[in-house]
């Protein structure tokens, strides 16, 4: 309460119940900093825009989680749960169109990043397009959970139960992994996720440009195994030949090659 020229004035403050988020949201840097563990407003943008899978900053800083009862999101939230993932293009191109209005001609769907694939150093690859994170190595032939993978023919291959295993339990320090990752951490892929890696403007084997090692795509190789049942055939799983794209059923107890990844919702 206050006294003006006789008047008196009332100062009422009025407080309002905001929704907000725990934690500190001070970042000990920029966006664009290394820093700064986050997804911009630019990558979001693009993600929007052009289904271009952004880098989250590596870093100290940690986003704010939301607070019991609040009605707030993060920005990884908003990346990673709000924006739905759009149908990528094939591959092909106007060299491989035969015919107007086939897929060469109109190359429909989402555009791939200029450069697709990173090489992360620590033995992993992230696809840009999809955000999953690929055993570098191929046909990595460790022994991993008790299976080892270098006594079958061809080396490497292994039937799809052991495949499960291997996978199940791949972890830092095996096949070249530094990437801290523990056993629970990578995964035998389903199969639109191995099918995702097909680049059908090319062949032999039909991936694009790509930092992979010891990947088993000519024509004579086997198959990758996915995680995924042809349903209702019990004893039957999908896999992919990575030398032209095709996808087959094949009986569990045959042997065929294994790509873990990890990541992915």
């Amino acid at each position: 309460m206050r006294h003006v020229n006789g008047v008196v004035l009332s100062i009422v403050v009025l407080f309002f119940p905001i929704a907000a988020l725990a934690g500190s949201l001070d970042s000990p840097a920029a966006p664009t900093s290394a820093t700064s563990a986050m997804y911009t407003l630019e990558d979001i943008y693009n993600r929007l825009n052009a289904n271009t899978q952004g880098t989250k900053r590596a870093g100290a800083f940690t986003e704010p989680s939301a607070a019991p009862g609040s009605t707030g999101h993060t920005l990884d939230q908003v990346y990673e749960k709000a924006i739905p993932t759009q149908v990528p293009k094939t591959g092909q191109t106007a060299a491989t169109s035969r015919r107007t209005g086939d897929d060469g001609d109109l190359q429909k769907g989402v555009a791939w990043p200029t450069t697709r694939f990173t090489d992360n150093g620590d033995g992993t690859v992230t696809d840009k397009l999809t955000g999953l994170i690929w055993l570098k190595d191929a046909n990595c032939t460790d022994t991993v959970g008790g299976i080892d993978k270098s006594i079958e023919t061809p080396t490497g291959t292994l039937i799809w139960g052991n495949a499960i295993i291997w996978s199940n339990n791949l972890a830092d320090g095996n096949c070249g992994l530094t990437d801290g990752s523990s056993a629970g951490d990578w995964r035998l892929p389903n199969i639109k996720e191995i099918f995702s890696l097909i680049d059908y403007g090319t062949s032999l084997p039909a991936l694009p440009a790509n930092p992979f090692t010891n990947v088993k795509g000519d024509v004579l190789d086997k198959e990758y195994w996915s995680s995924t049942l042809q349903d209702p055939t019990p004893n039957h799983m999908w896999s992919v030949r990575i030398s032209f794209g095709s996808i087959s059923s094949k009986l569990v107890s045959e042997l065929y090659y294994v790509w873990p990844v990890r990541g992915g919702q």
